[in-house]
């Protein structure tokens, strides 16, 4: 009779991930009746859900230079001044 907690307990642990993984892959859609926020200041017309959900080039930047491989000499920065 030892065994059966210890068979339960596997069973609800293989359950779990399984039901939670179960996820819902239809595009977004407000419920009826409510709406969309309203659109932006001077927004010619109000985005919808997948355009809201885009990020921004502020939130995301791209990266504008590449790593450097190895160490590199700086070179002198003229704007780089002790404080008076």
């Amino acid at each position: 009779m030892a065994s059966k907690p210890y068979i339960s307990v596997m069973a609800l642990l293989c359950a779990v991930p399984l039901l939670a993984s179960c996820g819902n892959s239809k595009p977004l859609v407000a419920k009826a009746g409510d709406s969309l926020p309203p659109a932006p200041y001077a927004a010619r017309e109000t985005p919808d859900s997948t355009r809201l959900l885009e990020t921004s080039t502020q939130a995301r930047p791209d990266r504008s230079v590449e790593l450097r491989r190895r160490s590199e000499v700086r070179e002198d920065d003229e704007f780089d001044m002790p404080p008076e």
